[in-house]
C-alpha cells in the first residue's frame, strides 16, 4: 500500500492528527504519508503541506524543527476529519473548556497541546502544538 493523506483523518486531543505526533521524527511522517507533500517557501521553519490533490488547499501542514514535528494541523477544511465526539464544521459550543486566543480572522482555542481553530462560530480545523505557543500562524 502507498502512504498518502487519510480520507477522514481522526484527531486525538493531545497524541495525533492524521496519525502524527508531536516529536515525531520527518522519517516516520513520511512512512505514514508519503513523500508526496509540497513544501512551504518563505515559512520560518520547514513545513510540509500533504493535500489530496496538487494545488490542493485542503489537507495536512507539517512544521519540523531539528528534523522533527514541531507542529501539526489542518489546512482549510478537510472533509470528514474528527475527534471522537466532534467533526469539522461543527458548532464551537461543541468544543467544551479551552483558552480562546484570536488571531487575524479566526479564533483559536488552546486546550494543552490541542489547538481547535474556529471561524464564523464552526470549528475549522484542529492542530498540535508545544504548550506555551502561540497557536495563530
Amino acid at each position: 500500500m502507498i502512504a498518502a493523506l487519510p480520507a477522514a483523518a481522526a484527531f486525538i486531543p493531545g497524541r495525533t492528527l492524521a496519525g502524527i505526533r508531536l516529536g515525531e521524527p520527518a522519517a516516520q511522517v513520511r512512512a505514514r504519508l508519503g513523500r508526496d507533500y509540497g513544501i512551504c517557501r518563505g515559512c520560518a521553519t520547514t513545513t510540509w503541506y500533504f493535500t489530496y490533490r496538487r494545488f490542493d488547499d485542503h489537507g495536512l501542514g507539517v512544521e519540523l524543527t531539528g528534523g522533527r514535528v514541531s507542529a501539526v494541523y489542518t489546512l482549510w477544511q478537510p472533509r470528514g476529519w474528527h475527534t471522537a465526539t466532534l467533526r469539522l464544521g461543527d458548532p464551537q459550543a461543541k468544543i467544551g473548556s479551552a483558552f480562546t486566543e484570536q488571531c487575524s480572522g479566526y479564533d483559536a482555542l488552546v486546550s494543552g497541546t490541542s489547538v481547535y481553530y474556529v471561524l464564523g462560530g464552526n470549528v475549522w480545523g484542529f492542530g498540535l502544538i508545544p504548550k506555551g505557543r502561540s497557536p495563530c500562524r
